[in-house]
């Protein structure tokens, strides 16, 4: 058990309550979105739409964990049935990072054979990513700054390797695309690789100790939180905004 100040409970507990709202406030807009791009580009809206709403589903699940293990200001993190459960983000991320990363793919619309080729790199790589990272994140006892560390690196291999796809491959096809869109789709990345570059300092932030303490605690979920509401929520919007200005440089006509 840990016991967390009132500001400490209060900021963790409405942290949990914005991310929610977010992920379900931005799947309904991107669904109603539809109708303002063109039909080849609605892939990329719909995933984005799924990729907030299983965040939505697993922050709905994060915070009635909270809520559960809480017993007044003092929190369970002991890893036991009742305790909070960190699981649920890591089954989160295990669905929507692959899918992040396909929206990507989806909005350029670029031929089969080359959408394939990075489709079949990015996923592997991003679901090992957030494979490699779960032993470190709930590692316990004696050793588990050794262990964090190990599982840490071993994370940040296939995390390297996604940006090598993202922009040097990914890159060999921007030339092609309307004027505009290139530019967007290279803050595009920079934002995948700011947002993305919150996760290992959170998870920084919960290395060297058995279990974590009050602050450690705190700063991992408001750090992951924001990090989801930037990665799914802003990428989300970004995504629409590509998928728009496609469309209207492939002649479809602005609603007002």
């Amino acid at each position: 058990m840990i016991t967390l100040n009132p500001n400490q409970w209060n900021l963790v507990y409405n942290i949990f309550s914005f991310g929610l709202i977010s992920m379900l406030a931005c799947t309904v807009y991107t669904l109603v979105s539809q109708s303002r791009v063109l039909p080849k580009y609605r892939t990329a809206l719909v995933m984005s739409s799924m990729v907030t709403f299983i965040a939505g589903y697993h922050y709905w699940r994060i915070f009635n964990s909270f809520d559960h293990a809480s017993t007044g200001m003092k929190v369970d993190v002991s890893g036991n049935q009742d305790a909070f459960n960190e699981a649920y983000r890591y089954v989160d991320w295990l669905l929507t990072v692959p899918l992040l990363l396909v929206e990507v793919v989806a909005v350029l619309a670029l031929a089969k054979e080359v959408s394939r080729s990075l489709i079949t790199r990015l996923v592997p790589a991003s679901a090992a990513m957030i494979a490699l990272g779960y032993p470190g994140e709930i590692a316990t006892g004696p050793d588990a700054q050794n262990t964090q560390i190990l599982f840490g690196v071993l994370s940040t291999l296939p995390f390297l390797y996604i940006l090598y796809v993202l922009f040097v491959e990914l890159g060999k096809s921007l030339d092609r695309q309307p004027e505009g869109v290139a530019a967007t789709i290279g803050r595009l990345r920079l934002l995948l690789i700011a947002t993305w570059g919150v996760y290992p300092v959170s998870y920084i932030l919960g290395m060297g100790n058995d279990v974590a303490t009050e602050n450690q605690f705190v700063g991992v979920q408001v750090g992951y939180t924001i990090a989801d509401i930037l990665a799914k929520c802003v990428f989300g919007l970004t995504i629409l905004k590509i998928a728009r200005m496609k469309s209207a440089a492939e002649g479809m006509k602005e609603d007002h």
